[in-house]
């Protein structure tokens, strides 16, 4: 099996309770990647995502430019591995 390219991003500011999640899945149909999005206890949103580089690169991208309003920190860890999601989700 190919390995994609696959990211942890932690996204920190006022990124709860103002449509945060729903946006990163509306980019996500814009790109061919798969993984989810998730609101974390500490009041950070998580985002899981993988595929190709360069559309994991365009994503990640197209969502801070939509939500740079919102984000006072990011926090990215790369890796190359086999894939493990299908599709997009919210959690």
């Amino acid at each position: 099996m190919p390995e994609v390219t696959h990211e942890s991003i932690f996204f920190s500011g006022h990124v709860q309770g103002v449509g945060f999640r729903y946006s990163v899945m509306q980019v996500a149909k814009e790109f061919e990647v798969a993984g989810y999005v998730n609101n974390l206890a500490d009041g950070r949103v998580q985002l899981e995502v993988e595929g190709v580089a360069a559309q994991v690169a365009h994503f990640i991208t197209a969502v801070e430019e939509r939500m740079h309003g919102y984000i006072r920190k990011v926090e990215r860890a790369k890796a190359k591995r086999p894939p493990q999601f299908s599709g997009f989700i919210i959690k």
